[in-house]
This record gives structure tokens, C-alpha cells and sequence, in this order.
């Protein structure tokens, strides 16, 4: 038998009377009544504690990863909270124009940005740009000669330290397709090129060593390869980027973004360099945030192997456990505090055999159809990854908070299939 880890749930979380569970004071079986399933529920005030917390240990000018989740709902907190929106995309920097944020709070990443993205950055006014390579270096020089206009850029430096995360998600070792690599004095030529160009305003350095990394001292380690590499060019910004980690099943741990930011600073401290330290958490912001909501449609018996739970979403809600083999867990919102004594593996609707949710979850003994199940932890690179695979629709979104359920974003119709189509015979 396994009791739910209570603390991976959201920060309002709360069993009621009957043993059901709520979240920013709203029944989860309600909401599944009200909007359906599958169905994104996010702790509104949990996601502005995270932001809060950010925005506390690194300042003004700390970036909310948007990747993560966005929309415009999210967007809009996020800058409510004081942060900045890190955008990788043109149809990122649409989004946030498009809820109202200032183009001077954006920062815009990317490996291979565009003409058009950096033109339209530029146009709009966008706060940084993150230089990604030497051709991105031509691309602005190139849009300066057309219009004068100079780019306020950092170079993303890769600085050679291992993540020890999944390998799709590390981005800090050598060998990556992001960024000016140290080892190799791509950096340093990149920094005296951009230092000596008259079309980007060279303003600091940033690097971004992976993704879901719980290992505090790599994060010490890159930001001493950055503050011993910025310090002899009189550059005032250096961000160390994101990538912080959360614990998604029972046993995991992870810092929090207090002690993250505690020991990068500590770290540039000790490096003698006197520098703006900026960062872009994102999982770390939405992850835990929310809770996916499923219905259980069929439940197959394969005595001696194992027991299949079906559920009315998939891969195409949760990509994560297909891309990287994540883990996550199961419980009934109606019995949440109800031991957990059989184990199932709970799949998806799609015409795929790897379409797998979570390979070893636990649920009550008297699980069934029609239950509503439910997995935690899944604010982040769910909705965002998302896609209409064998063309099923996506969920909505709701914000919770008080007693109050907000429909952010609404789920897909089957007419939304076609908007993109163009009909046969035009």
C-alpha cells in the first residue's frame, strides 16, 4: 500500500470532509463535471508564491521561462508578479504582446532565429536578444545595415559543465547545438566580435545548462566558468538561465529556488566579480502548480503481466513519459488519502503502443470506469508540448484560486480541426 506524497500536490491543496480533494478551495470532481476531461487545474496562488520567490532571490529582470506554459492568462501573472517573460519563438513574442506585456519585458532566446523574428524583436522593442551563434551575429549585422538599428544582446555561452539530467534535455556539455562553446574559444571570439560590432549593444553573458536539474553544485560550477569569464570584459548582466528541477514521484527531491539562487550568487561572490545575476526558472515556476484531471474509460486484466488503465488523454496532453521516460503519479481525487494497494499502467487513447502515461501508478483497490484519475505535477511541458495527435482535442485550462474556477483557456473543437484546412477544390 501507498498513501499519495501530499507534497507533491499544489500549495492549497486540501482533503474536505468526504475525503475528496480541493485545490484554490474548488472540488476536483466538480471541475471535471463542469469542464470535462481531460483538464489542466492550476493553483493560481501557487504559481504567484513561485514567482514571488523568484522574484525575491534574483531581482528585477529575473524571466519567467514561458516555454514551460504560456498563455496569455499565464503571461499576465507572471508580469503581475514582476517578472520578465523569456519567449524563444516569434509566435512566443505574439502571445505575450498579445496579453498586454511590454515589449521591454521580453527576452528573446532561440538557436536559430530568423530574419523575421529578429527584425520584429527589434521593431517592438524587445528587452534582450540572446545571440545563439556567429550567423545570428551576421543576421543583426545584416538587419543594422538595413534600418541602423543596434540589438541589445548577451551571448549564450556554453560552459562545458555536465547537468546530469535526461540527455534530450542537457544543454551545458560541449557537444550541444546551443550557444558559443568555452572550451573551444568560440566564446571568446564570439564576445570579441559582438564587443567590437557597431550593431548590437553587447550587454552581458547568459548560459543554460539543462533542463530538470537537481544537482546544486552544477549550477555553482556554471556560474563560476561564467563570473571567471565575464570578469575581464566589464560586462555588468550575466544570467545563469533556468532549468531547476522538481520532484515528480515519491523519493524525489530538489532545491528550491531560493537555495538555487543562494548557491550561483554565492559562487559569483567567491569569483570577486560585481555583476547584475539574473536567472529564467520555468518548471520550477508552473510545474507543481497544477494537476491533470482524466476519466478512466477501460480496464483491461492481463493476469500474471499487468493491468491497463485507459484514460480519455495521452501523449498528446503529456508528451514527457514518451520524449523521457518520466515518471509521475496516480491517485482518485474522490478517495485521495485512500490507500493506494493496486498497480496499473496507465496508457492514452492513441493508436500507439508507446502511448503511456505512467508505467507503474498506483490507485485504490476499487478503482473503475468512470473514475476520475489524476496525476500531479504536471504544469509544465504538458499543455505546451501538447498536440492533436489522431486529431483529439486539446484540453483547457482553468486557474483556481478562493473558491473560483476561471476558464483561461477553453478546450478544442472539432471545427477547430479544420481552421488551418483548406477545402478540397479551392
Amino acid at each position: 500500500m501507498s498513501s499519495l506524497p501530499f507534497d507533491l500536490l499544489p500549495d492549497t491543496a486540501e482533503i474536505d470532509p468526504d475525503g475528496r480533494l480541493t485545490v484554490g478551495g474548488c472540488d476536483l470532481l466538480a471541475l471535471a463535471d463542469e469542464f470535462g476531461t481531460p483538464l489542466f487545474v492550476y493553483d493560481e496562488l501557487h504559481l504567484r508564491s513561485r514567482c514571488r520567490e523568484a522574484r525575491a532571490a534574483f531581482g528585477e529582470g529575473v524571466a519567467y521561462a514561458s516555454k514551460a506554459f504560456l498563455c496569455q492568462a499565464m503571461a499576465r501573472l507572471a508580469h503581475e508578479e514582476g517578472m520578465h517573460l523569456d519567449v524563444a519563438t516569434g509566435g512566443e513574442v505574439h502571445v505575450a504582446l498579445a496579453a498586454g506585456i511590454p515589449a521591454d519585458k521580453l527576452v528573446l532566446h532561440g538557436n536559430n532565429k530568423s530574419v523575421t523574428e529578429l527584425r520584429h524583436a527589434l521593431d517592438v522593442g524587445v528587452w534582450r536578444i540572446v545571440v545563439d551563434s556567429f550567423d545570428e551575429l551576421d543576421r543583426l549585422e545584416a538587419i543594422h545595415a538595413d534600418t541602423g538599428r543596434v540589438a541589445p544582446v548577451w551571448l549564450r555561452l556554453t560552459p562545458g559543465v555536465e547537468a546530469h539530467t535526461h540527455e534530450f534535455t542537457a544543454t551545458g556539455q560541449d557537444d550541444s547545438k546551443f550557444g558559443f562553446t568555452v572550451s573551444t574559444g568560440l566564446a571568446q571570439q564570439a564576445i570579441d566580435r559582438a564587443g567590437a560590432s557597431s550593431s548590437v549593444d553587447l550587454l552581458g553573458l547568459h548560459a543554460h545548462i539543462g533542463s530538470q536539474v537537481f544537482a546544486i553544485e552544477s549550477f555553482r560550477r556554471s556560474a563560476a566558468t561564467l563570473a571567471e569569464i565575464i570578469e575581464p570584459t566589464g560586462l555588468r548582466e550575466l544570467s545563469v538561465g533556468g532549468g531547476l528541477g522538481v520532484p515528480y514521484v515519491a523519493g524525489e527531491e530538489a532545491p528550491t529556488i531560493a537555495q538555487w539562487a543562494t548557491a550561483v550568487l554565492g559562487a559569483c561572490t567567491e569569483a570577486g566579480v560585481d555583476v547584475r545575476i539574473l536567472a529564467e526558472p520555468g518548471r520550477a515556476i508552473v510545474a507543481a502548480a497544477a494537476i491533470t484531471l482524466y476519466t478512466v474509460g477501460t480496464i483491461k486484466e492481463l493476469p500474471g503481466l499487468r493491468t491497463y488503465l485507459a484514460v480519455d488523454g495521452g501523449m498528446s496532453d503529456n508528451p514527457r513519459p514518451v520524449l523521457y521516460g518520466s515518471g509521475y503519479e496516480t491517485f482518485l481525487p474522490r478517495a485521495v488519502a485512500a490507500p493506494r494497494e493496486r498497480t496499473v499502467t496507465v496508457v492514452g487513447k492513441h493508436c500507439e503502443s508507446g502511448d503511456l502515461l505512467v508505467r507503474s501508478g498506483r490507485v485504490p483497490s476499487d478503482v473503475m470506469v468512470g473514475d476520475i484519475l489524476a496525476t500531479p505535477v504536471t504544469g509544465a511541458y504538458g499543455h505546451s508540448m501538447g498536440s492533436n495527435y489522431n486529431q483529439v482535442l486539446r484540453p483547457p485550462v482553468v486557474f483556481v484560486a478562493d473558491g473560483d474556477a476561471r476558464l483561461v483557456v477553453r478546450r478544442e473543437t472539432f471545427d477547430d480541426l479544420l481552421r488551418r484546412d483548406v477545402p478540397p477544390g479551392t
